[in-house]
């Protein structure tokens, strides 16, 4: 288990007479470390590759040694780094994959701390594509949800970024422009959808590491639903994000609650019913729900056929376990190699899709079939007694 420093904002919504936001106010609220892993990165952005259903072993063991090639980790308990001087050498399209794909992985570890997911506890739907029958309720056109959390308080929804940045320091002292016009957008996204909670993730890949900025409502679905043991309260910073038609004509009004008939609580209409897509948490639930189990046959034929074509490496709580060790040698010589495996079955005692923390040292992420493990070239591989006890003893 490693970790990445993050810091937390909180967003206000200025909102104009045509019903868009017209200023974002981002205030700092705190920053400190949150647990991340290589082995989830690989995880996330394997699973997510292999449900589009299409398998080329050599395209993914490719794209796994290259995204662990850059990305690296040092060792137990410290923070996740990049071999930046190379990632600066590369072309324009592998950093972005390097970027995205650390990007996606770091938002899914960090979102699972803040809101203290738990398996079979509180629901959390990642996405590489958002599911067919989603599109109906986020529409097809503009942002659409990376992550889904179904908490006691309703939907919030997530959205990853991540980007390379040739400064020092560990976080910027400005928002970027591709930031601010991102801010913008997910404001608009929510006031769309009347109100619908979310929070975007913005890795950073720099000289001084891999750090997130994480960019969260001021909204009581959002906040009082976050730890926020990890870190320490600062109000450093205070970024103010116009619109450009906010510099053309005065704001009117603050962004506030929608009661159930689409209008502001008070009676003021705020947005005519044809701008806004009401989002119904139990809506969402209910289709993913209804498509869970197709989802989960799809998932299942990919990780058989995956199954099928490798050989067994071990096993876990008696369930063999099908896959390669790949070594990290894209930019020359390995420092670590990642097993990518397959078991034969879901552990029933765990559930489906389930993603446990490590607290022992060994690296390894365990989500549904698919396992991911971490190992440093030079130290003896974990035993599969050793993996088997960091991932299903329980918490």
């Amino acid at each position: 288990m490693n970790i990445v420093h993050a810091r937390l904002w909180q967003t206000k919504v200025s909102i104009g007479s045509d019903g868009l936001a017209e200023v974002v106010t981002a205030t700092e609220v705190g920053r400190g470390p949150l647990p991340v892993s290589l082995s989830q990165l690989v995880g996330i952005n394997a699973l997510a590759c292999d449900l589009r259903g299409v398998i080329d072993e050599g395209v993914h063991d490719h794209e796994v040694n290259l995204l662990t090639s850059y990305v690296a980790e040092r060792k137990n308990g410290t923070p996740l780094t990049a071999n930046y001087p190379r990632l600066t050498a590369t072309s324009r399209h592998i950093r972005s994959f390097v970027s995205e794909c650390t990007g996606l992985g770091v938002m899914s570890a960090v979102s699972e701390a803040l809101f203290e997911w738990k398996p079979n506890k509180r629901s959390l739907n990642s996405f590489d594509v958002l599911p067919r029958q989603l599109v109906g309720v986020y529409g097809r056109t503009g942002p659409r949800p990376d992550l889904l959390f179904h908490l006691n308080a309703g939907l919030i929804a997530g959205e990853a970024r991540g980007r390379s940045r040739k400064e020092k320091s560990l976080f910027p002292t400005t928002a970027t422009k591709p930031q601010k016009d991102r801010i913008l957008t997910l404001a608009n996204w929510s006031i769309r959808h009347t109100e619908h909670p979310y929070f975007m993730s913005w890795v950073w890949i720099g000289p001084s590491g891999v750090v997130v900025d994480v960019f969260l409502p001021e909204s009581e679905k959002a906040t009082d639903n976050i730890t926020t043991e990890w870190m320490k309260t600062t109000q450093d910073e205070l970024w103010v994000i116009s619109s450009e038609r906010s510099r053309r004509r005065p704001l009117t009004r603050l962004a506030t609650d929608f009661s159930d008939d689409g209008t502001r609580q008070g009676g003021d209409t705020f947005l005519a019913r044809s701008r806004s897509i009401r989002v119904s948490a139990g809506t969402v639930r209910r289709i993913m729900e209804e498509s869970a189990t197709q989802a989960e046959a799809k998932a299942d034929a990919v990780m058989q056929e995956r199954f099928e074509r490798t050989p067994i490496v071990g096993s876990l709580a008696d369930i063999p376990v099908r896959g390669k060790w790949i070594r990290a040698d894209a930019l020359g010589p390995a420092t670590h190699e990642v097993l990518v495996g397959v078991l034969g079955e879901v552990v029933s005692a765990e559930g489906r899709a389930q993603r446990r923390r490590r607290s022992q040292g060994v690296d390894a992420a365990l989500d549904g079939r698919l396992l991911t493990v971490v190992h440093r070239l030079g130290e003896e591989r974990p035993s599969w007694d050793r993996i088997e006890r960091d991932l299903l003893s329980a918490p």
